[in-house]
C-alpha cells in the first residue's frame, strides 16, 4: 500500500474515533441556544392554553358543547406543557442522558403517550360534533347531549391511560416484554420508548391513522354541505333578516377554524407517526430525525390556542379582554356597537310615536280620560 493511502486511512481512523467519542455531546453556545428555544416553547404551550381555558370560563358566548371538547384539548395541551416538556427539554440539553431516576422515566413516557392520545381523541370528537352540527342541525340537540359529551371524555382518558401506562410498566411495548430503560446503554442511562410491531400496530393504526382516517371524512362531507349552504347565503336577499342566517355562519366559522386546527395537526403529528411505525416495522432510526419529528409534534400544543385566535372572532375578542385584564362574568351578556345603535334607535322611534299618538288624542285641550289616566301613571 503507498504511504498516501496509508494517511488517508489513518485520517478516517482518527476521525470516526473523534466523533465517537464526541458524539451525542452539545457545546455550551448550542444547549444555550437549544434552551431557549425550547423555553419558548414551553411557555407559548402553558400560557396559551391556559388563555383558552380562561376565555372559556369567562365568555358566556364561548360555552358549548362543542367548546367543551375545545377545553379538554386545551387541558390536554397544558398538561403536556407543565408534565412532559421541560423534562423533554432537560433530555435534549443533556445530549440525551436522562439525570433522573429510571422509574420516573417510564412514568415520564406514559404520560407523553396518554397525552398525546388524548389530544388525538379530542380532536376526533370535536370532529364528529362538527358533522351533526352541519349535517343533521335539526337532530344535533339530540344526539349531541351533555350526558353523552360527559362520556365521551370520560372514554377518552380512558383509552388513553390503557395504551400509555398499562403496556409500559407492563413491558408489553419491548421486543423481550420486560420493562424498558432499566439497564444504562454505553454507560449512560437513556430515556425511549421501546417499541414492538404489535404495540405499534395497536397503538400507531387504533389511535391515530384510524381516527385520521375517520376525520378526514367527516370534514370532506362538512366541507361540501358549508360550501352549499354558503351559496345559499350569498344569494339572499338584502331584506332578509339576518337572524336566521346567523347560525349558519357561526356554524362555518367553527368548523373552518377546528378543520385549521386539525389540518395543523396532522403537519405537526404525522411526521412522528411515520418515523414511530417504522421504528416498530423496521427498527431503529437515528437520533437527530427523531428528536425533530418529536418536537414538531409537541410544537402542535402551542399552535392551537393561535389558531383560535386567528380565526374566531370571538375567541379573539376574549383574548383581547383578558390580556386587558377585564373581567366577563360568567352572567354578562356581550352586544355589539351596532347592536346598541339599533336598540337605542328603536326605543327613540316608540317613544316618538307614543308622543304623536298621544298628541292626537288632545282636542280643544281636554284629555281623553285613558290618556290622562295613562299619563298619570
Amino acid at each position: 500500500m503507498s504511504l498516501r493511502g496509508r494517511k488517508v486511512i489513518l485520517f478516517c481512523e482518527t476521525t470516526m474515533n473523534s466523533t465517537s467519542i464526541t458524539e451525542g455531546s452539545l457545546c455550551l453556545w448550542e444547549k444555550v441556544l437549544i434552551g431557549a428555544i425550547l423555553t419558548v416553547l414551553i411557555v407559548v404551550t402553558v400560557c396559551g392554553n391556559v388563555m383558552v381555558c380562561l376565555a372559556v370560563y369567562f365568555n358566556r358566548r364561548l360555552r358549548s358543547l362543542t367548546n367543551c371538547f375545545i377545553v379538554s384539548l386545551a387541558f390536554t395541551d397544558l398538561l403536556l406543557g407543565l408534565l412532559v416538556l421541560p423534562f423533554s427539554a432537560l433530555y435534549e440539553i443533556s445530549s440525551h442522558e436522562w439525570l433522573l431516576n429510571a422509574t420516573f422515566c417510564n412514568v415520564y413516557i406514559s404520560l407523553d403517550v396518554m397525552l398525546c392520545t388524548a389530544s388525538i381523541l379530542n380532536l376526533f370528537m370535536i370532529s364528529l360534533d362538527r358533522y351533526y352540527a352541519i349535517t343533521a342541525p335539526l337532530r344535533y340537540s339530540t344526539v349531541v347531549t351533555p350526558l353523552r359529551v360527559v362520556v365521551a371524555m370520560i372514554l377518552i382518558w380512558i383509552v388513553s391511560l390503557m395504551v400509555s401506562f398499562l403496556p409500559i410498566h407492563l413491558g408489553w411495548n419491548t421486543n423481550d416484554t420486560t420493562i424498558q430503560n432499566q439497564i444504562p446503554s454505553n454507560g449512560k442511562q437513556e430515556c425511549k420508548l421501546e417499541v414492538n410491531v404489535m404495540y405499534v400496530l395497536v397503538d400507531g393504526l387504533l389511535t391515530f391513522y384510524l381516527p385520521l382516517i375517520i376525520m378526514c371524512i367527516t370534514y370532506y362531507r362538512i366541507f361540501k354541505i358549508a360550501r352549499e349552504q354558503a351559496k345559499r347565503i350569498n344569494h339572499s336577499t338584502c331584506c332578509k333578516t339576518d337572524r336566521n342566517i346567523l347560525p349558519t355562519v357561526k356554524e362555518h366559522k367553527a368548523t373552518v377554524t377546528l378543520a385549521a386546527v386539525m389540518g395543523a395537526f396532522i403537519i405537526c403529528w404525522f411526521p412522528y407517526f411515520t418515523v414511530f411505525t417504522y421504528r416498530g416495522v423496521k427498527g431503529a432510526v437515528c437520533d437527530p430525525l427523531l428528536t425533530v419529528v418529536m418536537w414538531l409534534g409537541y410544537a402542535n400544543s402551542a399552535l392551537n390556542p393561535i389558531l383560535y385566535a386567528a380565526l374566531n372572532r370571538d375567541f379573539r375578542t376574549a383574548y383581547q379582554r383578558l390580556l386587558k385584564c377585564r373581567r366577563i362574568g360568567p352572567d354578562v351578556r356581550e352586544t355589539s356597537p351596532s347592536h346598541e345603535l339599533r336598540d337605542k334607535t328603536c326605543k327613540q322611534m316608540i317613544n316618538l310615536y307614543e308622543s304623536k299618538h298621544l298628541e292626537t288624542h288632545l282636542m280643544n285641550g281636554k284629555v281623553k280620560p285613558l290618556i290622562k289616566e295613562t299619563i298619570e301613571r
